[in-house]
């Protein structure tokens, strides 16, 4: 009897799936995309421009024996059900498993499903659906518009600057990196003052800083306005007014890819690759004692939305744990612009596996990511923290001080997510107004104004979001091309353009504006929302960007100065032209600017380091070499001799290799009195007894 078969697209998730069905349902993966746009046509771009735009598809050249086995289990099945991921790739892959494996497209196979755990799964199969043909538009749409301009662009930006590629986002994102640069070289500081008083009142300490003179703001442009203030100042302060409010803090809505990018980079020190990589695990699915099963929902949302079953479930979870008075209402959201809102914010599948619970299953970097996702998920329901704030003001003739702090009173949210949420408010005593306070010391404070601060990776993720450019699911992709390419540094966690960064985007922006800019690039998005939800089709999308495309690159070919490759002053040894500096994947080097006719690359000079030893076996000078294994030592008439000094082994490498325990004199275990020895472990040197594992202790 044959089985019903079942594709996803991760072999780690086709394995948690295959657990929770039954003998009837064979599940299998094709491990991502099967097949891509052909580099075969007119500029290579598989695309036929001219006929409306049509693709031309070519099974990838690695997914060949894949896509052989697949075609093998849909003859042995008896049904197929398509359960990618439940986004437009995850559509578009499902259709063009459809059109490989020879499906009915008609059918009702496609199944979409937000987490991975059994309930999740069976339900998915008990509602299947057509594949959704305008999802797949849409994503046909953005990666045929991705291949013209990354091909066209790329092909002239390598022919004119050398530059290795463009693109439509990841050329914006190096626009907005290379405009910050600029406006903080272009900054110029400006001086100011502050002027604080330092007090002491039941033996709590605060300051407060001049604020205002005679209820108008003041601000302090240099030393002698802040001299002439201060001398005016004595130390005594009238408290002039003092104002008690009660304020809430809201909680914070769950995940959605990009705040998760964000807080992962800002809390955990995570890249945006990291985090979705380490997410992608998590969502597929974790071994846990009795079952498999994947511990988030799925991680590429722009939702904030959580299912009313999950809401329930924490709800209840929250009144065991932490007390009724931690439920919190639940806020209702509106749907932001350009949100695609077909599944959840990124939360645990089940409230009930707390962070702690699943620790032993989880490497460091997974428990730490899952925690952050668990506390915001669980605390945007729970009540808000309440604390009461104080504002107070000191007067000193004429001069008004300022002072403000608060209690927390109820801590509500934080009572789960205090550790990515920490507050700084000042603790203040009881003050009463008319009441003097002596000051025990008044300062005042050069400052100078900073310079805008350059974008880190989650102010670049969040800034990108604001504004409307590209995915968030894409985010992670576009800051490491525009690293790998050469186009950006990145050092103390933030963004600077390099040369190249700086050539490429200042030409594109020459020649290209109307389309390399933030506004277009926004619009665009929208526009692919539009194929998405059936408003707008393929081919005008497509047809209205070339009509203003093709002119501009057209103009860049004929006025775009071409940038010469360096010469070196040195003539090719192979053909006689001239050799020239050349930049490639690891760096410059010299080739024969006759390429591709003439493919010398000349071999960088290796500075040789004699020893002061002379080879034993013909007496040649001994020089260092790096190999391998790192430095040795070797003679410098190779090949001719090709003597090796041995490395003479060190006391601590026998001892290693003979197993031999290093004692610690004048130390006896305390449970058996065995000699205590040194060992070497995952963090270091302890000391533990030399009779393990018959005694398994470790001295502190």
């Amino acid at each position: 009897m044959k089985k019903k078969l079942v594709i996803v697209e991760s072999p780690s998730k086709s394995k948690t799936i295959e657990k929770y069905l039954g003998s009837d349902y064979t599940v299998t993966s094709s491990k991502g995309h099967i097949r891509d746009l052909s580099t075969s046509g007119k500029d290579g771009l598989g695309v036929d421009v001219e006929n409306e735009f049509e693709p031309k598809y070519v099974i990838s050249k690695d997914k060949k024996d894949v896509v052989k086995d697949l075609k093998k289990a849909v003859k042995d099945s008896d049904f197929v059900y398509l359960a990618t991921d439940p986004d437009r790739e995850g559509e578009a892959i499902s259709w063009h498993l459809a059109e490989v494996l020879g499906l009915d497209e008609t059918l009702e196979n496609r199944i979409v499903f937000n987490e991975v755990t059994k309930d999740a799964v069976v339900e998915a199969l008990n509602h299947p659906r057509q594949i959704d043909t305008n999802l797949v538009k849409s994503q046909e749409t953005r990666r045929v518009l991705d291949r013209i301009i990354g091909f066209k662009l790329s092909k002239l930006l390598q022919k004119k600057i050398k530059s290795k590629s463009a693109g439509r986002v990841q050329s914006v994102a190096l626009r907005l990196i290379v405009e910050k640069e600029r406006e903080i070289d272009a900054f110029k500081p400006e001086e100011y003052w502050h002027i604080n008083a330092k007090f002491l009142k039941d033996e709590i300490e605060f300051s407060g800083e001049l604020a205002k003179y005679k209820n108008k703001k003041i601000e302090i442009h240099n030393v002698e306005e802040a001299n002439s203030i201060y001398e005016r100042l004595n130390k005594e302060f009238i408290v002039s007014n003092v104002k008690k409010t009660k304020r809430n803090r809201d909680s914070k809505p769950p995940f959605t890819t990009s705040t998760l990018q964000q807080a992962a980079s800002s809390q955990l020190g995570f890249s945006a690759k990291k985090t979705m990589s380490i997410a992608q695990k998590l969502y597929e699915g974790i071994d846990l004692k009795s079952e498999t099963v994947g511990l988030i929902t799925y991680m590429r949302t722009d939702s904030i939305r959580l299912s009313d079953s999950f809401v329930q479930d924490a709800d209840q979870y929250i009144e065991k744990v932490y007390g009724k008075k931690y439920v919190g209402k639940r806020k209702v959201s509106k749907k932001k612009e350009n949100v695609q809102d077909a599944h959840e914010g990124i939360r645990p599948t089940s409230v009930e596996r707390s962070p702690e619970s699943v620790k032993e299953y989880l490497s460091h970097d997974e428990f730490r990511l899952y925690k952050l996702i668990y506390s915001r998920a669980v605390a945007s329901l729970m009540a808000p923290a309440v604390f009461d704030a104080t504002s107070v003001s000191l007067d000193n003739n004429g001069y008004e001080f300022k002072v403000t702090g608060s209690v927390i009173k109820f801590d509500g949210y934080l009572r789960l997510y205090s550790d990515y949420d920490k507050s700084e408010d000042m603790l203040l005593p009881e003050l009463v107004e008319t009441e003097t306070l002596i000051s025990q010391d008044i300062q005042k404070t050069q400052h100078f104004t900073k310079p805008p601060a350059r974008y880190s990776e989650a102010k670049l993720i969040k800034t990108l979001e604001e504004l409307g450019i590209g995915r968030p699911s894409t985010y992670a992709s576009i800051i490491d091309t525009i690293q790998t390419r050469g186009y950006v540094s990145y050092e103390d966690k933030k963004f600077s353009p390099t040369e190249s960064g700086y050539l490429t985007s200042d030409k594109l922006t020459e020649y290209f504006d109307s389309i390399i800019n933030v506004e277009y690039t926004a619009d665009m998005e929208h526009e692919l929302d539009e194929i998405s939800e059936g408003k707008d089709n393929y081919v005008s999308a497509l047809r209205s960007f070339c009509n203003q495309f093709d002119p501009l690159l057209e103009k860049a070919y004929e006025n775009m100065e071409k940038i010469e490759d360096k010469k070196t002053g040195e003539l090719c040894p192979e053909c006689g032209h001239d050799l020239v500096e050349r930049k490639g994947r690891y760096g410059t080097f010299v080739a024969c600017s006759n390429f591709p006719a003439c493919r010398y690359i000349k071999k960088p000079e290796v500075q040789v380091e004699e020893t002061g030893e002379m080879c034993p076996e013909c007496g040649s000078p001994m020089i260092y070499k790096q190999g391998r294994f790192g430095r040795f030592e070797a003679c410098s008439n190779y090949p001719t001799c090709k003597h090796i000094k041995k490395k003479e082994k060190s006391t601590a490498a026998s001892a290693k290799k003979k197993s031999e325990p290093v004692i610690v004199e004048g130390e006896k275990c305390p449970n058996c009195g065995g000699e205590v020895v040194l060992k070497k472990g995952r963090y270091g040197e302890f000391k533990a007894c030399i009779n393990y594992p018959k005694c398994k202790t470790i001295i502190k």
